[in-house]
């Protein structure tokens, strides 16, 4: 009998491997990528629906989950993909085992090559970016702050309306312009929480009478900073 036993779930091994093999790069990935100082665990989500191939990043040290994945490609045993809107255009290259099982190759960003390799360990759960409903109009338009950090990092907020609600972008201007988008954006009455999942914050802010000024928290790696935007000289848009 346990020979037989032994049979059965060896043939199960192999048939789930095969099954793996056949799905090319599906799956939920988790390993690490080799940075000079240490080495980074982080977690990959690869699949399909009708438009294509579509995925999520995330780094769970750094709270940081659903990063869209973009310019995902599978030919011939290899995959591409870029996190996108994260600067330096991170992209990684990678082959696949025969067996299905692991993906090697290295991340590059910024023209700097990092050594990575991923382990499949079941069934992709891509995060797909919510819809916020729309905001009051006061809250639109741009609006401008600076973060003490540390140091100071000047920070642009641009919020808008349209037909599938509000969403909103976070400019790093010292930080090379960097492009952060905001994942969810929630307003009740005069209080506003937008949380970015790009980098593991979140603020919480509150707009003064004549919505000229936001006053909040920027939360970010168990810190909490003081943060208060004002409005940059505009109309605000319907």
């Amino acid at each position: 009998m346990k020979t037989t036993k032994s049979g059965i779930l060896l043939g199960a091994l192999l048939i789930a491997g095969a099954l793996w093999a056949q799905d090319g790069p599906r799956g939920h990935w988790t390993g690490s990528i080799d940075l000079p100082s240490q080495a980074l665990a982080l977690e990959i989500d690869l699949d399909k629906d009708a438009t294509g191939w579509i995925g999520s990043f995330a780094i769970p040290a750094q709270n940081i989950s659903g990063l869209p994945l973009e310019a995902i490609t599978f030919a011939d045993g290899k995959c591409t993909f870029r996190i996108k809107g994260v600067p330096g255009e991170p992209t990684f290259s990678g082959t696949l085992s025969a067996d299905g099982k692991t993906l090697s190759g290295q991340f590059t960003q910024g023209g700097e090559p990092y050594p990575v390799k991923l382990s499949r360990t079941g069934d992709p759960k891509v995060e797909k970016a919510a819809k916020n409903p729309a905001v009051a109009k006061e809250f639109l338009g741009t609006w401008e702050g600076t973060l003490d950090a540390g140091q100071p990092l000047r920070l642009v907020l641009k919020m808008t309306n349209d037909e599938n609600g509000a969403s909103a972008i976070l400019i790093s201007l010292d930080q090379g312009n960097a492009e952060i988008p905001v994942t969810s954006i929630e307003q009740k009455d005069a209080k506003l929480t937008l949380m970015v999942k790009m980098v593991g914050g979140e603020y919480h802010g509150e707009i003064n009478k004549d919505g000229s000024e936001l006053s909040g928290t920027w939360t970010q790696g168990g810190m909490d900073l003081p943060l208060k935007l004002k409005r940059k000289n505009e109309t605000p848009k319907p």
